[in-house]
């Protein structure tokens, strides 16, 4: 299988010292003339569109079927312990197997691995939504999360390779971080919309239509280009890595139900640290490493990274037990649900956007995470003081809106500069490396959320008959805790940030610049 050239510095045929033009890559398909750069792709606006429906249909798939849990249960009849792997599944194949699908891209093409995560993708949900078992269910989101790990890095790799022009490469980045962050409540309402109206099913057969859709745009509008090099892959380093993040993924999942001091998670976090460090130690010394280090010991970009990690953890929390919340505190419906995480959505798709904009657009990198992060904690510790009824737009709707604004901040600039300055040949692996540490981060999150709630609920029961009053009081306080800790985990992150990202850099980043310059601005 032949792979697209990557536009690499020094690739075959280049000129030495001579770095290809950006649109050499697979988006444009054509090199430019020697010494010239190449022209921007003019369909270049309808790859993004298709790229950001690509990533919205990955990641609302996280909570699609979160709303949907109940009505999936009943018709299939399975237990509560099995409940949470029709979510986790999908977690697991996907954090696991990113690094894998990021140099798959890099190696067989991004235009091949787009279209056949897509392919892919659509297929398991078909199967999903015609399942007539637990086993059957389980199994398509599971297949879901592998070709989701392919299928993402590869949008993201595609969007980096395409816009190339810092003034584009914000805006292109500002859309696609609006839809990474809002795509979990979309698929929230979506969810609820899709159950109430229709049928638990419809949550997962929405996504062929999603596929359809960016498989003709693919088609229609990514280029293919010449073969430059044989692909070779790091199996020794695949198989570290995969199953260190699997490890780790799984363990943090078992946590919740398990408690954080019982063997099974404790093992498996172990044993997914030890993979993880020889990974690490492999890497140093691989011909052709899965994970070039240099992508992760970046400075920028290690902040970067660690800023969609936090993102992740705070999120999906968020997400979750803001849901709980909704529906057995306030006694919503799946589609009132949904419509109540709408004013969130918006407010980071507009944040996300119009971050590159004004005043935000003259702003470097670190104001923006930073701004972010306490907007976000402060949204955390407003909902810190939920009651049973209270009225919406006063309890609930103002820490929404500053969580959405927090977030839309926090992903359009952390995923720019968790990107840019990466080598061509890396641009797969180095945004599966992006997409990997939101996925970790939200299972971080879920595993720790549930430990902190579950904690809560037993110390308020200690000793006392559970009646319905003592129930209600003890979910409540549980929420509080929730909120509390994302608040406090948001307020870190501005900290850490506010330290360890340099000032005035912009989202286009310093090793960008010819020379080493520090651009400034965005």
């Amino acid at each position: 299988m032949s792979a697209e050239p990557t536009g690499s510095a020094a690739g075959p045929g280049s000129t030495p010292g001579r770095r290809t033009g950006p649109g050499s890559g697979p988006a444009t398909g054509t090199a430019p003339p020697a010494g010239a750069a190449a022209p921007p792709d003019p369909r270049r606006w309808w790859v993004l569109a298709v790229i950001g429906l690509a990533q919205l249909m990955v990641v609302l798939d996280a909570t699609i079927v979160n709303i949907a849990l109940p009505s999936i249960q009943e018709d299939l009849g399975f237990s509560d312990q099995q409940r949470q792997w029709v979510v986790t599944s999908y977690a697991i194949a996907f954090g696991s197997l990113l690094l894998l699908g990021g140099r798959l891209a890099d190696l067989i093409g991004r235009r091949r691995a787009f279209l056949t995560g897509q392919i892919g993708f659509a297929a398991a949900s078909a199967v999903g939504g015609a399942a007539a078992t637990f086993g059957v269910l389980v199994t398509a989101r599971t297949l879901q999360g592998v070709f989701a790990a392919l299928l993402a890095p590869a949008a993201l790799s595609l969007l980096t390779t395409t816009f190339s022009a810092p003034a584009e490469r914000g805006k292109a980045f500002g859309v696609f971080g609006a839809l990474a962050a809002s795509g979990g409540a979309v698929g929230l309402l979506l969810g609820g919309v899709l159950t109430e109206h229709l049928s638990w099913r419809s949550t997962l057969y929405v996504n062929v239509l999603f596929a359809a859709v960016a498989v003709t745009g693919g088609v229609l509008l990514l280029r293919r280009s010449a073969s430059t090099a044989p692909p070779r892959l790091d199996l020794p380093g695949t198989f570290l890595a995969s199953s260190g993040l699997f490890c780790l993924v799984y363990g943090l999942a078992t946590a919740g139900p398990h408690g954080w001091r019982s063997l099974e998670p404790l093992g498996l976090l172990t044993t997914g640290a030890a993979l993880l460090a020889a990974f690490a130690w492999w890497q140093r010394r691989s011909t052709h490493p899965l994970l070039p280090l240099r992508i992760v010991l970046d400075r920028v970009r290690a902040t970067a990274l660690m800023s969609v990690f936090i993102t992740g953890v705070g999120m999906f929390g968020v997400f979750l037990f803001l849901t709980y919340y909704l529906q057995h505190t306030r006694g919503y419906g799946p589609a009132r649900t949904g419509l109540a995480f709408l004013p969130m959505s918006g407010c980071t798709m507009l944040s996300a956007i119009g971050s590159n904009l004004g005043l935000l657009g003259k702003a470097g990198g670190r104001p923006r995470i930073v701004t972010g992060m306490l907007l976000s904690a402060c949204g955390m510790a407003w909902m810190s003081h939920l009651s049973a009824s209270g009225p919406y737009v006063v309890e609930v709707l103002p820490g929404q809106l500053a969580t959405g604004l927090g977030m839309g901040l926090i992903t359009a600039a952390a995923m720019n500069l968790g990107t840019a300055g990466i080598d061509p040949r890396d641009a797969g692996v180095g945004s599966a490396t992006v997409n990997a540490m939101r996925q970790i981060g939200g299972s971080v999150g879920t595993a720790l959320m549930s430990t902190l709630a579950a904690g809560t609920v037993s110390r308020v029961l200690a000793g006392r008959q559970p009646a319905p009053e003592l129930m209600a009081r003890a979910s409540l306080e549980s929420y509080h805790t929730v909120f509390t800790a994302s608040a406090a985990i948001f307020t870190a992150g501005a900290v850490l940030t506010l330290f360890l990202l340099p000032g005035g850099l912009s989202t286009e980043r310093a090793h960008g610049a010819p020379g080493g310059r520090r651009p400034s601005g965005a």
